[in-house]
């Protein structure tokens, strides 16, 4: 292949992979106007989803799959749950930030929380309780569970408690604090985000489960007993059990529990846990080459689980047997709920009670997929190459990838990034070549090399000063020259003692008594080598 070729290829390279990341943020999910929300594949009921930062909305779906509801009031909204006795009527935990100095913010941005109700037949909201705080990192209130008519239950990221409030009178009845029953050392960083509180449920018997999502922990809750230490699931560190999980839901012994769905969100799985004798043990686990970073996981009365799956940019329902029956793609979702199935999705049995098949790796033929625009030749390359962030993996650790994703513009997916590895590629090696078609003659070779027919260390310094075996020059020993490269040698003196300095440019013979001389490079031959060269790059 001639230099000629080997440009072409460059180009050619460069091209395409332009066109591939072009290709993405042109058919990329967004949810940023109600026209971009995809419709859904049909299924038995209402379907309710929120996304959390890129796209701050919550979005419904009637059954047959058109769009039933859009909101974007606010930056963030995260946990939503169905009203009981309601058919179109839910609440959701959301965060406004706020941007500007004033009486409600001292110091930009800060966070106002919101516990809203809406209709999402009528459209009508109605809050139910919110409270302005200082900061906005790791302050958002990511759930809520209604106890009664007058009373809440809200996971406070920002005081890493639960608090029970009334919220007639705004005053808070009843608290626990996290900081009381675990290391301050652990967890994440203290006090900005150390515990992540990022799930709160109340459970049928009146126990309290939450998601400490820092201390990879799943905690049991007596009101009045406190922490029950004995129940808690996983370790802080342990990431083989979870990884800075989210959005467990319980199971209980009627269904086939005690057990527990959860989000593993950093370990990229769905998995779950059954309570046998005192301990947990797993006893169901799903992913496949697509999922990333997923943040809810519901057991439907079907048998079916119900899913997000923010990195991997889809809502999913996978099957008794693994497949995935339904999805949507969206942005950056964060919770999903089917109305009439039960709080919080999570009407269905345990994993164990109904034999559910795990599923770990591979990829999945989604049947039904709502939106994920495109298709064509770019997905169809897409389905050959590996996963991108299953790679970066092998060098980086499954957080930091997960960081890299969360800041990528929203149209990056697989192929992009293979896209991007390719310009990156051509940008070096291209002028990298160039170079070398420029400069043939240069090479790099080590400051110190061992002359091949003896035992002396030889230093390419241009001096050409034979060294000892502790590299440094002896005053007393007689120069000499090392081999320049083409077969000459450069002059060097005969005898030491003579004191006679040769003159000659093309060779010199020493008296037999004394050592070997080297002979001079002949400068003509070299200029015309040259000369030769350079005529040879332009003709190219």
């Amino acid at each position: 292949m001639n230099r000629r070729h080997i440009r072409l290829t460059f180009i050619i390279a460069l091209v395409a992979s332009l066109a591939v990341i072009g290709y993405g943020a042109a058919t990329a999910e967004r949810t940023g106007d109600p026209s971009d929300v995809p419709e859904a594949p049909p299924t038995d009921n209402v379907t309710v989803a929120t996304e959390s930062a890129r796209y701050g909305t919550i979005m419904a779906w009637n059954p047959d799959g058109s769009r039933l509801y859009y909101n974007d009031t606010y930056t963030k909204y995260y946990d939503v749950d169905p009203v009981e006795g309601t058919e179109y009527t839910v609440e959701y935990a959301a965060t406004k930030t706020i941007h500007t100095e004033g009486a409600t913010c001292s110091s930009p941005p800060c966070a106002k929380n919101i516990i809203e109700r809406a209709n999402l037949s009528t459209g009508e909201t109605e809050v139910i309780y919110e409270r302005y705080d200082a900061t906005e990192t790791a302050s958002e209130w990511h759930d809520h569970e209604r106890v009664n008519e007058t009373h809440i239950l809200i996971a406070d990221m920002v005081e890493d408690q639960v608090l029970m409030v009334n919220t007639e009178t705004d005053i808070i009845e009843w608290g626990w604090d996290a900081q009381g029953e675990f290391p301050i050392k652990g967890g994440g960083p203290f006090p900005r985000d150390w515990a992540h509180l990022n799930d709160v449920d109340l459970l049928e018997d009146g126990r309290i489960m939450a998601s400490l999502r820092n201390q990879d922990s799943v905690v049991f809750i007596d009101p009045q007993e406190g922490l029950q230490e004995d129940w808690t699931l996983g370790t802080d560190g342990n990431h083989s059990i979870l990884y800075e999980q989210h959005n467990p839901d319980y199971i209980p012994e009627e269904r086939g529990g005690p057990a527990v769905v959860v989000a593993d969100s950093e370990n990229g799985r769905l998995v779950e846990y059954q309570r046998e004798d005192g301990t947990w043990n797993k006893s169901w686990e799903w992913y496949d080459s697509r999922m990333q970073w997923p943040r809810d996981a519901d057991r439907l009365p079907n048998g079916n689980t119900l899913a997000t799956d923010t990195h991997g940019s889809r809502l999913l329902e996978i099957a008794p047997n693994g497949s995935v029956v339904w999805s949507v793609g969206l942005a950056h979702p964060y919770d999903v709920e089917r109305l009439g199935t039960g709080e919080d999705s999570a009407g269905g049995h345990s994993a164990a009670s109904l034999g559910l098949e795990s599923k770990t790796g591979g990829s999945s033929a989604e049947a039904g997929g709502g939106g994920g625009g495109g298709g064509g030749i770019v997905d169809w390359v897409s389905d050959l190459l590996p996963n991108f962030s299953n790679l970066l993996e092998m060098f980086l650790p499954h957080r930091i990838v997960n960081g890299i994703l969360y800041v990528s513009p929203i149209w990056m997916g697989k192929t992009q990034y293979w896209a991007v590895t390719m310009i990156l590629v051509v940008v070096l090696a291209w002028p990298a070549t160039e170079l070398r078609w420029r400069f043939p003659d240069v090479s790099v070779r080590s400051p110190l090399y061992r002359d091949g027919g003896g035992d002396t260390a030889v230093a390419a310094n241009g001096a050409g000063e034979q060294l000892p075996d502790d590299g440094t020059a002896e005053d007393d020993s007689d120069d000499s020259e090392p081999d320049d490269g083409d077969g000459t040698a450069t002059e060097t003196d005969a005898e030491a003692d003579s004191g006679e300095e040769s003159t000659d440019t093309e060779s010199e013979t020493g008296d037999a008594d004394s050592e070997e001389g080297e002979s001079g490079k002949d400068s003509s031959s070299d200029d015309s080598e040259r000369d030769a060269t350079e005529a040879d790059d332009t003709d190219q």
